[in-house]
Parts: C-alpha cells; structure tokens; sequence
C-alpha cells in the first residue's frame, strides 16, 4: 500500500488529472498505479512524459529498454523493471532470454554494444562518479557515437527520478503483473512486490 493517497477516479476531476486517467485507459486498458501517484502533479508527469520521449526520439528502442531495465534492476524498482522487462518480452526477446538479461547480462545472449549499454547504465545509478574515460572508449570502440553514449546515460538518468519517486512513496507495481509468467515475473521483482489488486 502507497505511503500517500493514490487518487481515485472520482478525485481525478481537474482537466489535468482527468486527462491523464483517460489517456492510461486508452494506452494501458486500466489507470496504472504510477498514474494515480502522478495525478497529485498533473504537470510533473507531463514534464516526465516529455523527458523520455525526448530521449528516444533518435534512440534505438531496444537499447533504450536494455539501459532502462539495467538502470531500474540496480535500483531494485519491481515496478520499472517488471514494466520494461514485459516490452523486451513482448517486442525483443523471449521470456527466458529476459530472465538471463535480468540474472546477468554479461552472460545472456547479447552482442558486445548491448553489453557495453547495460554496463554504463549500471555505473550512472550505482555512482556516476565512477564513469571513467575508458568506459566511454569502449563504446566509442564498439562504434557509438557521442550523442547515442549520451542517450545512454540519458536513459539511466531519468529512470533513478521515476523509480525512486515510485519507490520512495511504495507505489507497487500494479496487480496485472502478477499474470506474467511465473519464472519471468519473480526474476523481475527486485524491490518491493507487486500490488494484490
């Protein structure tokens, strides 16, 4: 349970909050729980929604959900890496290579650039302060240019302000992950658990 309210359809009356339940409907089929957070601050999400498409506007996607879930997984966000690890599932990999990805993607089938991606991603949340030149060289090396290292870091910058918003509230990840296969679904659970309803 949430440490503050999380709004309710009869409370989303204001054209900002009620537009942000009708836009999850039409997107996800239900208001997730992140919206109902969210819906408190109406022009916060908007700002966020505009900060990652923004940041994927020229990123390859799947990069973008392999930076994502290395950054979500090391902040131990069930709900981020349960929502990305679903879209690598669905559009990337299938449910096992997902679970190897999540348990160590040094060892899951990925080429040299995913991993090199995954390894930046993991040093901006653990401590920035420890990206050193080399580790820029080496996706140089592998043929990234600047702007996509940039994209990279990006992606994990952004994915500590949502997880650790959701986290630090206990917005659990809602209840319609729970039907997701049983191996995939407890891998991708790394923080806190997955809402009851």
């Amino acid at each position: 349970m949430a440490f503050i309210s999380m709004m309710t359809e009869e409370e989303a009356t204001g054209s900002g909050a009620a537009a942000m339940f009708d836009r999850a409907r039409e997107t996800y089929g239900y208001v997730p729980n992140h919206t109902r957070l969210f819906a408190h601050r109406p022009r916060v999400y908007e700002a966020w929604r505009q900060l990652v498409a923004a940041v994927t506007e020229n990123m390859d996607e799947r990069r973008y959900e392999l930076a994502t879930i290395a950054a979500a997984r090391r902040l131990r966000s069930s709900y981020c890496t349960l929502a990305h690890g679903k879209v690598l599932a669905d559009r990337f990999l299938a449910a096992p290579s997902v679970r190897d990805v999540v348990l160590d993607h040094r060892r899951a089938d990925l080429d040299e650039v995913e991993i090199a991606v995954m390894d930046l991603a993991e040093k901006v949340v653990d401590d920035a302060t420890s990206v050193v030149p080399g580790d820029i060289a080496r996706l140089h090396n592998l043929g990234l240019s600047d702007a996509e290292i940039f994209e990279v870091v990006l992606a994990a910058s952004a994915r500590c302000f949502f997880s650790k918003t959701l986290d630090a509230l206990c917005v659990q990840a809602d209840a319609i992950y729970a039907a997701l296969d049983p191996e995939l679904r407890d891998t991708l659970t790394v923080g806190r658990p997955i809402a009851s309803s």
